[in-house]
């Protein structure tokens, strides 16, 4: 896909997210958009940045290690937002700027114990319950580790990430999404974590849906990028 076209579909979809959150009754200035960069290469992420896209999401440590300048290089922010192996924590640290899929409590400790400097993470929550799924099982299990996350000194919780379900319906995507809507609500109330205001959710298929349900930043990857390369 050509420069040209990557910034055609960048505008048409900023059309779309402002027509979303305008029905809504929200400033589309409120909804970030992330370009899922998965299987398509770094140029096209400059092609964006250089249209006007500053933050992407990429899916798997080892791609990311194999494309990715360091973070001092790019222009952009890129984090990571597919499951991360506890095995690949350190490297998930040094190479994104923020990891957008923490989903179990010894994975954050085990992020915590290697850091030395502040570092910001979402947590995960599985709102469709899943099995293919990760992320929390439900509210109770957020809770349950929130009331040890919380205290870390580095692991800076920005927000809360969930995935719509797959090949759901209007009416089983928009109780998803409002699930993690209630328990960010929740979340705010319970715990003091001053940086706590990322609702992630909504991709390429649902993403009016998560806006409509409050979403501040929805994850595109098909409908800005086209079909995923083949690896």
């Amino acid at each position: 896909m050509t420069a040209s076209d990557l910034k055609q579909n960048l505008q048409d979809i900023l059309a779309t997210l402002a027509e979303a959150a305008k029905e809504a009754g929200r400033e589309a200035s409120e909804i970030a958009l992330m370009g899922v960069s998965k299987t398509h290469p770094y140029d096209s992420i400059l092609a964006l940045n250089e249209a006007g896209l500053s933050l992407f999401g990429e899916n798997r440590v080892q791609e990311g290690e194999s494309k990715l300048p360091s973070k001092e290089g790019r222009p952009a922010r890129i984090n990571l937002i597919g499951h991360l192996q506890s095995n690949k924590a350190r490297k998930a640290l040094s190479l994104f700027d923020r990891i957008d899929s923490v989903d179990s409590l010894r994975l954050a400790q085990r992020l915590e114990r290697m850091l030395k400097a502040p570092y910001p993470i979402l947590l995960e929550v599985n709102t469709s319950g899943e099995a293919s799924k990760h992320g929390f099982e439900d509210e109770a299990a957020l809770f349950a580790a929130l009331d040890e996350i919380a205290r870390f000194e580095h692991l800076q919780v920005e927000g809360l990430m969930t995935l719509g379900p797959l090949g759901g319906d209007e009416m089983a995507t928009r109780k998803a999404f409002s699930a993690l809507r209630t328990t960010f609500e929740r979340v705010k109330e319970r715990y003091d974590l001053p940086h706590f205001r990322e609702l992630s959710m909504g991709m390429s298929g649902d993403y009016r849906w998560a806006i409509a349900e409050g979403s501040t930043c929805v994850r595109i990857g098909t409908a800005l990028f086209g079909q995923r390369e083949v690896r």
